[in-house]
């Protein structure tokens, strides 16, 4: 005997198999967000953030430091410092603002010392500082241990 697929039974299979599709979509999209893939973030190495000739008294500069972006300043007359230039309250990119001296998140007006703690504005908490070595002309940046 042979058995006919009817019009109904194609249907339900067409439906049923975007559905089962759809729930496979959305059940992986939740298993990534659950289970991230790992980072491209830099773990102990140095990266060379500027040379001395770079970065003069009274500036600062943004540099790529793994996915994420860094900020190393060198305020007048002090010791060049170097940050995640991630801001704390939206994640917006910081800058140095040398007629302020300071570090300055421009989404909302969110200022940071040069110790990277928050001196106003919306930002609750500090920047994760990083350590800064100089190797002859350069300056190299790298986590904190």
């Amino acid at each position: 005997m042979e058995r006919r697929l009817s019009r109904r039974m194609f249907s339900n299979l067409l439906v049923g198999g975007g559905l089962l599709i759809w729930l496979g979509t959305i059940l992986q999209a939740i298993f990534r967000y659950v289970i991230p893939p790992a980072s491209g973030q830099v773990g102990s190495l140095s990266v060379l953030a500027a040379k001395t000739t770079e970065l003069p008294p009274n500036s600062g500069k943004i540099v790529r430091y793994g996915s994420s972006p860094a900020i190393i300043v060198r305020p007048p007359g002090g010791e060049v410092r170097a940050f995640l230039a991630i801001c704390t309250h939206l994640a917006c990119t910081v800058q140095y603002r040398d007629d302020l001296a300071h570090i300055w998140c421009a989404c909302h007006n969110g200022h940071f010392d040069l110790f990277g703690r928050n001196v106003s504005g919306p930002p609750p908490r500090p920047l994760e500082e990083l350590q800064v070595v100089t190797r002859g002309n350069e300056f190299f940046i790298s986590k904190r241990a």
